[in-house]
Order: C-alpha cells, then sequence, then structure tokens
C-alpha cells in the first residue's frame, strides 16, 4: 500500500475535501424461508451497533483522528446506527466518549463487520450503514454495506482501505474517492490535489488484488476516481447457510455457484441478466 506524498507547504489550513465512499456486498445461498430469515438474524446479531462503533473508532484512530461523542441505535425488526463526532490529532481525553472504548474491544485480532453507522467530525464525518435483504422466492441473500469517510485538513480516508476491505466477507467492492475544493502553497499558487495518484488500486494490498477482478473509471481533471472489484473464485462452502456443501448434490451444486456467479456479476456491473 502506498502512503502519501511528501506534504506540500502551504499557506495558511489545508481544506482540500477528500471523500471516499466505500461499498460492499457479501452474497449468501439461503434456499428455505427459515434459511433466509436464520441468515438476516444472524446479520443483525453479527453487525450490530456495538461493532459498528468498533470499527468507527478504529477508522478513526488510522486517519489520525479523535472521538468526540458517539450516539448509537439498533432498530427493530433489523438493523443499526452509529453518530460518531470526532476531532483531526490529539484532544483532552476528559472529552472522548467511553463508548468509544467498549467499541473498540472487539478489535483484539481482526475486525467484524458492521450494520449502520454516521460518524461526525468537526473536520470530517464517518457514515455507515448496512442493508441485509432477501426475497422469499429467491434462494440468494445479500448484505450490503455503505461507508462514506469525508475529511480536510491532512487526514485521509485512503489510508484505511486495506483496513475495511479487511473487515468484511467482501465478494463485490465499489469504490469512489473524490478530491474538492483548493488549498494554496506559500507562493499563493492553488493546490487541487495533495497526493499524487492515478489509480484508488494503489492503496490497496497486492495480495488483496490478486483475489479480484478490478476495473476502473478515473477522470484525473476532476480528481474523481472509481475502482469497481469482483471475487475471483467462488468457495462453495462460504456462501452455504447452515448447509454442508458436500451434503448437497454435484449437479445441484453447479447451479447454485452459477447463480451465486450471476448474482455477483449483476451487482458488479448494474445489470439483470436475463
Amino acid at each position: 500500500m502506498l502512503g502519501l506524498e511528501k506534504k506540500l507547504a502551504l499557506y495558511g489550513f489545508n481544506n482540500l475535501t477528500k471523500t471516499l465512499s466505500f461499498n460492499i456486498y457479501d452474497v449468501c445461498y439461503a434456499k428455505s424461508e427459515r434459511e433466509q430469515k436464520d441468515y438476516i438474524a444472524y446479520i443483525d446479531e453479527q453487525y450490530n451497533s456495538d461493532r459498528l462503533t468498533g470499527i468507527l473508532c478504529a477508522v478513526t484512530e488510522r486517519i489520525g483522528a479523535t472521538v468526540l461523542n458517539i450516539s448509537k441505535q439498533d432498530y427493530e425488526p433489523q438493523g443499526a446506527s452509529v453518530n460518531v463526532l470526532f476531532a483531526e490529532g490529539n484532544i483532552d481525553p476528559s472529552h472522548v466518549d467511553e463508548s468509544c472504548n467498549k467499541g473498540m474491544g472487539y478489535f483484539s485480532n481482526i475486525l467484524p463487520a458492521p450494520e449502520t453507522v454516521h460518524a461526525h467530525l468537526d473536520k470530517s464525518h464517518i457514515t455507515v450503514h448496512t442493508f441485509p435483504e432477501y426475497h422469499p422466492d429467491k434462494a440468494i441473500s445479500t448484505f450490503r454495506v455503505d461507508i462514506d469517510v469525508a475529511t480536510c485538513g491532512e487526514i485521509s480516508p485512503l489510508q484505511t482501505l486495506d483496513f475495511l476491505i479487511g473487515s468484511f466477507d467482501s465478494d463485490i467492492i465499489i469504490i469512489d474517492y473524490r478530491v474538492r475544493g483548493f488549498t494554496r502553497d506559500m507562493e499563493g499558487r492553488k493546490c487541487f490535489m495533495d497526493n499524487k495518484m492515478s489509480s484508488i488500486q494503489e492503496y490497496i494490498n497486492p495480495e488483496t488484488l490478486t483475489k479480484y477482478d478490478a476495473m476502473d473509471v478515473n477522470v484525473y481533471q476532476s480528481n474523481i476516481f472509481h475502482t469497481k472489484m469482483l471475487i475471483k473464485e467462488i468457495e462453495l462452502q462460504n456462501y452455504l447457510f447452515n448447509t454442508d456443501a458436500y451434503e448437497v448434490h454435484p449437479q445441484e451444486r453447479l447451479a447454485i455457484t452459477n447463480s451465486l456467479r450471476r448474482e455477483m456479476i449483476e451487482i458488479f456491473s448494474g445489470m439483470n441478466i436475463y
């Protein structure tokens, strides 16, 4: 993963606004109504507001900011949300919400996945939302996570990409990054970017990229970068909910694998396949 370039010598505050939109989709095969409801219940349990809080706090720490305040809520029948207010740099520890310390307890090894989060900062904000869904007539269920990180100043949300990808079971990943506004250097010249980049993929671990087919659409003159990633290999056991793959007839295993791949391609391309 590449770091930021050497810091520019600026006149005044770096007021460039950097926005990272990170979307992942996890696909699951749940054939019966009971399996579908169990899957949704599992997602709701695993990705509640406490875990969302932990993820936001971890992201905040990685971009060098400090959490000021947290509010969170779990919803019925499913879903959760978290709002986090934070500031760039270090502040008086007495101003930090204890909810963050509680949330960080989930990150002793590797991040679990979240459900819905909104983080507010004094110079930026983070939002996370989760969307588990299924259809009673379909055997495929999906779990979508939307994360938006907006920062200004010296901190950059690109530093969190590897961490976020590693925090979820990601079959499809869609990432948008945009830099808006301008700041000025010491000579008064406008600076529209404070780090050189040609692709979001530069900030993703090469080992991770080998697991995905990736596609870029970039508008360099507008400082807009877009990357889509689709998982290459489907290990069927990882997609069956409460079912052993070896208990499924080989012909059915092939049909399930094909239906999973079709679902992923439709999400990746944004089009239905008829």
